[in-house]
């Protein structure tokens, strides 16, 4: 069966009973009975959103030969309500028996890491990788190591944690830049998004010496043809990922939120929300590669449209996999706590996948997507869809 076609194993709606909001749990698959997939909040959040990308996930997991399948959660409501941690919480309390034995989640737009974790501390579950720690020989240990790789310092401030799903998305627009000998320092890149992922990609791109042009959050776009300062504008964000525009450095254009996806950038990265990408929108693109890191950032129309004038999408099933992978490196002990040992690996990984895609791309114009698929097929176990059978082996 195609994989962008099959069914999911489950939908389940959740009402709550003290809002009114709803939230959905959609499992895409099942590998040794167990899936992963982060949790969202946003409000217009659709179980339908959240089944593609319960299927991302899967296609996600099967693409870096994870021992697991796909799932996804999601709420429709204001991350930024204050009522919003108690919606989280009953959620999470609903969904427990999935939580304890067969679903990993973690941060996604609207609701981070340390969020998640507060609320399995509250239900008494440590940790939002509790489904996968308790299947170890030694939980306390995999839940030490666990925690030692998400807190570990990396230069710059920030926890390896926090920026390894942003570095991931680096890794995979320096990829691009690499597989067609663009030379780093004169590439241009602009970055919808500068949360959590967005915010990561730009740090490590700007590290690199990738041009960053151009950047947008939810008050509009900010762009430098010369390139922005990427580390002061990081530390002007706010909570929700916004920049403070009252202390922005000068020479800075301030344009409407619309205009990054038509800045003029070898390559544009959409990491704020899904179907940022549009059929009403995406002609509006320069980009010559679209790099996905928001999840389903491009619609099946939009992409094919974008084809067919020559632009190359890396989707976010390889764009944006980084945390994912990594998180079960290190729950399977293949990474530690040092960010060396972590970047190096997904860097590597995460580059050679691009290649791979990109160069089916340039010899044949076979979508990046549809050779990823084919990548995912091949890893796929037999049994993705239907296996409720706990193996999965955990040090």
């Amino acid at each position: 069966m195609d994989p962008r076609n099959a069914e999911p194993l489950m939908k389940l709606t959740w009402t709550d009973p003290v809002t009114g909001a709803h939230g959905y749990l959609v499992v895409h698959s099942l590998v040794s009975g167990i899936a992963t997939g982060g949790t969202r909040m946003r409000a217009g959040c659709t179980i339908d959103e959240v089944a593609d990308l319960a299927r991302g996930m899967a296609n996600k997991t099967a693409t870096f030969n994870l021992p697991v399948g796909g799932a996804k959660g999601g709420l429709d409501f204001d991350p930024k309500d204050p009522r919003a941690t108690g919606v989280l919480t009953r959620f999470c309390q609903f969904l427990r028996p999935w939580l304890e034995d067969s679903w990993v989640t973690a941060e996604d737009l609207g609701v981070p890491q340390h969020l998640v974790d507060d609320v399995f501390a509250q239900l008494g579950l440590e940790q939002s990788y509790h489904a996968a720690i308790h299947r170890s020989a030694d939980p306390a240990r995999t839940l030490r190591r666990v925690q030692a790789g998400l807190n570990a310092p990396v230069p710059g401030g920030q926890l390896l944690g926090d920026v390894i799903g942003g570095y991931g998305v680096a890794q995979a627009c320096l990829g691009a830049a690499n597989t067609w000998g663009w030379t780093v320092p004169e590439t241009t890149v602009a970055i919808q998004g500068i949360g959590t992922m967005g915010g990561g990609a730009a740090w490590y791109l700007h590290e690199a010496g990738m041009k960053v042009v151009a950047v947008a959050d939810a008050a509009g776009t900010l762009y430098a043809p010369d390139g922005l300062d990427v580390p002061t504008l990081l530390d002007l964000r706010d909570r929700f990922g916004e920049i403070d525009r009252d202390r922005l450095p000068t020479g800075i254009q301030l344009l409407p939120r619309e205009s990054i996806v038509s800045t003029a950038a070898d390559i544009f990265v959409p990491a704020a929300i899904s179907y940022a990408l549009r059929v009403d929108n995406e002609n509006l693109v320069k980009a010559k590669v679209v790099v996905e890191a928001a999840n389903a950032a491009t619609t099946p129309e939009a992409e094919a449209a974008l084809s067919a004038r020559g632009v190359a999408v890396i989707p976010d099933f390889i764009a944006n996999a980084g945390a994912a992978a990594w998180a079960w490196w290190l729950l399977l002990g293949e990474v530690g706590a040092d960010p060396a040992d972590s970047f190096l690996r997904l860097r590597t990984e995460m580059q050679a996948k691009v290649a791979l895609v990109l160069a089916a791309w340039t010899l044949d114009r076979v979508p990046a997507r549809l050779t990823a698929l084919h990548l995912a097929s091949q890893n796929r176990p037999t049994s993705d869809v239907a296996s409720t059978t706990p193996a999965l082996t955990i040090p």
